[in-house]
């Protein structure tokens, strides 16, 4: 465990240092999220019917998708590990005493905290003080506060935990593009970062529920804007557990099973 913790700690401050990058990120996020904000009010405005969710806590849940884009984004990953199973010298990660599925966990864990330790804060404050209705509004008690930390931190690891599928996956279709494409597609869309779980069509709703993709936005972002009451946020964490527990126990065993069959070619 030690050795997982200094990786997620050196990666952490390496991290860090991409300070301009993040500049340009929370500029671009803005952009993205006033656009999202004047597509959903248009939407409203001629609704014919009452929407599930209101648009003031549809408008919290898109500056939250903004300001934690790097928790809940698939796209965002490490090409410096594609790179490393594509050529082969994935030989030199295998000659490491510690295991390779913790190892790589750790990295990919500090690469989406530093990110968003540097993005987050600049877009939650100036967000917060937007003119109503556009503004970020803070949840209305200290337990939704809490069940909301405790829901997005859960929704990044189960999120990492995802995303080890799709660098597992590339054992096999040796295609980091591919890979990405499939599993960006399924997890932004099902998470609800397209389209609000709400607002999809019952059927679509009932598939989203059923894969663990919901759970790594969607839930966190509703329960900090009141729209799933807190003993529901209280059942739902169980939830995140439990497909976390699954999720890095399979992937656990997908690596190991890839591992036995890899093959290296070079000289």
């Amino acid at each position: 465990m030690k050795v997982y913790l200094s990786v997620l700690k050196l990666r952490l401050s390496m991290g860090m240092q991409y300070r301009t990058a993040a500049l340009a990120g929370v500029a671009t996020q803005f952009f993205w999220g006033f656009i999202m904000i004047m597509v959903f009010e248009a939407f409203y405005e001629h609704a014919s019917s009452t929407p599930p969710i209101s648009l003031k806590e549809l408008i919290q849940y898109i500056w939250l998708q903004q300001a934690f884009l790097v928790f809940v984004m698939m796209w965002f990953r490490d090409n410096e590990l594609f790179d490393l199973i594509t050529s082969g010298n994935i030989s030199y990660e295998l000659c490491r005493p510690n295991g390779l599925y913790g190892f790589w966990y750790a990295k990919l864990l500090a690469q989406r905290l530093s990110s968003a330790i540097l993005r987050c804060f600049p877009i939650l404050i100036i967000a917060y003080f937007l003119p109503d209705p556009y503004n970020l509004e803070l949840p209305h008690s200290n337990t939704a506060f809490l069940l909301f930390v405790s829901a997005l931190l859960l929704g990044l690891l189960l999120l990492v935990s995802i995303s080890m599928f799709l660098y597992i996956s590339v054992f096999v279709t040796l295609s980091p593009m591919g890979s990405l494409l499939v599993f960006g597609v399924l997890s932004e869309f099902f998470a609800g970062l397209i389209i609000p779980v709400p607002l999809m069509p019952d059927w679509l709703q009932q598939i989203a529920n059923v894969l663990p993709f919901r759970w790594t936005a969607d839930f966190p972002f509703r329960v900090y804007s009141g729209h799933i009451p807190e003993h529901e946020a209280a059942i739902g964490i169980l939830v995140q557990l439990s497909y976390l527990i699954v999720l890095i126990w399979l992937g656990r065993k997908a690596l190991n099973g890839v591992l036995k069959k890899v093959v290296v070619q070079g000289g």
